[in-house]
């Protein structure tokens, strides 16, 4: 669920001007909460998968969630043993008990600890629960701040916005690493710099050779990155390249949606995002408008290879490789004005 965009862009009505990158960006993030409300909740089920000896992901079901079809909700991660659980993001607030049964069929160990990847609902709507059992949250300080702003009132169930047992207990920053040593593993909180939103975290468990990477990366759709929550183009190349940094071939790369994926699978997203880019920013030199960029097609190499591209989004709202082209133009022309309606 990708609405918060909506709580920090606004067009004013009565013939004002406005930015029809906004305009645009506005209506497609209104068809994810118009699809927040339209969650069969009763219908998520969890499919678990081992991915190490101690290392676990749950994913939500497909063709239930419309604003993910591919799978319901955000993955979940987890690392188990004697000493605890350690969560990595937590659901949709009402598939909170099947979550919890999921986690109890692999380990009856107390969940510890709850790291936060970011702070959209689809990763944060079960922080509250958790953390009533126990769980002691981990999030970027700009997570937390996220969290403490209002929710639109169509995010309905899947999420609180008022119970202060969603809010993160330790925060931190970008000026480091944060390590967890629990049930023989080194677990690194690896923050980003403004990618998907203004408060990403990589999870990494060293020995297991398994890192969550979050939001930055998907591969049922085109990239999506959130400029309402401080989400930037260039933050997520730079996520991606740190990626490709820290892993090596082997390494087990987990996004909060789509598959599961190596290093290998970046060199070609990243390849992508560049062509696109580049492609938008020549459009605009020749002072092309935002209707004469959607109507070039330019991810059209690429939409036959992305499942997901043309898709429509929920409640009409256009489709992937639209969002993706109209979020890079708002990037780079973020000043571009429509004429006066």
């Amino acid at each position: 669920m990708k609405y918060p965009l909506l709580r920090s862009l606004s067009c004013t009505p009565g013939g004002a001007r406005y930015s029809l990158a906004t305009a645009l960006l506005l209506s497609a993030l209104s068809a994810s909460v118009a699809a927040a409300q339209g969650i069969p909740f009763d219908k998520i089920e969890l499919h678990t998968e081992r991915l190490a000896p101690n290392v676990y992901v749950l994913t939500g079901s497909p063709h239930v969630d419309p604003g993910h079809p591919e799978g319901a909700g955000g993955r979940i991660g987890l690392l188990v043993g004697p000493d605890g659980v350690i969560m990595v993001d937590a659901q949709y607030a009402p598939v909170s008990d099947k979550v919890l049964a999921a986690i109890r069929q692999i380990s009856p160990a107390p969940i510890r600890f709850l790291i936060d990847t970011h702070e959209h609902p689809d990763h944060t709507g079960g922080n509250p629960f958790f953390a009533k059992q126990g769980a002691v949250i981990f999030a970027r300080e700009e997570t937390r701040d996220e969290l403490l702003r209002p929710l639109p009132a169509a995010v309905g169930a899947a999420a609180s916005g008022t119970d202060p047992a969603r809010l993160p207990v330790v925060t931190y920053g970008l000026s480091g690493t944060v390590k967890l040593h629990l049930d023989g593993e080194t677990v690194d909180l690896i923050p980003l710099k403004a990618a998907h939103t203004g408060g990403d975290t990589m999870v990494r468990f060293e020995s297991a050779n398994v890192m969550m990477i979050g939001d930055f990366y998907r591969n049922y759709g085109y990239p999506f990155f959130d400029p309402g929550n401080g989400g930037t183009l260039q933050g997520v190349l730079d996520a991606v390249d740190l990626t490709m940094t820290l892993a090596g071939p082997d390494t087990v790369l987990v996004p909060g949606h789509g598959t599961i994926i190596h290093r290998s699978d970046l060199v070609a997203y990243r390849a992508m995002i560049l062509d696109v880019r580049g492609k938008v920013q020549a459009m605009i030199e020749q002072g092309k408008t935002l209707p004469e960029i959607l109507a070039a097609k330019l991810t059209a190499p690429y939409d036959a290879k992305v499942p997901g591209a043309l898709a429509p989004l929920p409640a009409g709202f256009g489709n992937s490789a639209d969002r993706f082209v109209s979020l890079i133009y708002g990037q780079l022309k973020p000043a571009a004005k429509a004429p006066r309606s």
